[in-house]
């Protein structure tokens, strides 16, 4: 059984800041944590991902510099800072893991590939406006 709680989304005003949550519950270790975007019309986009065993990251260009993950292996919770927020951010916000029995290694990809993330949260809103 393999669960994730979003949380965190809220309206701000462009400029502001929010700090996502995912809290992740699985008999397994997570291989990759990812936070993905759709906004209204668009397709989903990768913002994301982390290897919660050590930490290890990674972001596309587009989003590197504003947004940071990170993660707390205590409370099984990983989160997306989200800073200098601009209107085009408003997008419902998703987290997803890849999970395989295995265990042991880093199952993040770059670039972030969603298709290789079977199991998802249902999301949390942001808006940003101007």
């Amino acid at each position: 059984q393999v669960q994730l709680e979003e949380s965190g989304g809220d309206s701000v005003q462009a400029g502001g800041s929010l700090r996502l949550s995912c809290k992740v519950s699985s008999k397994y270790e997570p291989g990759c944590v990812g936070w993905f975007r759709q906004a209204a019309g668009k397709e989903r986009e990768a913002i994301a991902a982390i290897y919660p065993t050590d930490g290890n990251t990674t972001y596309p260009d587009s989003v590197k510099g504003r947004f940071s993950i990170s993660r707390d292996n205590s409370k099984s919770t990983v989160y997306l800072q989200l800073n200098s927020l601009k209107p085009e951010d408003t997008a419902m916000y998703y987290c997803a893991t890849i999970i395989s029995v295995r265990g042991g290694r880093n199952l993040c990809s770059e670039p972030i590939q969603s298709s290789t993330y079977q199991y998802w949260g249902r999301g949390t809103q942001v808006t940003v406006s101007s």
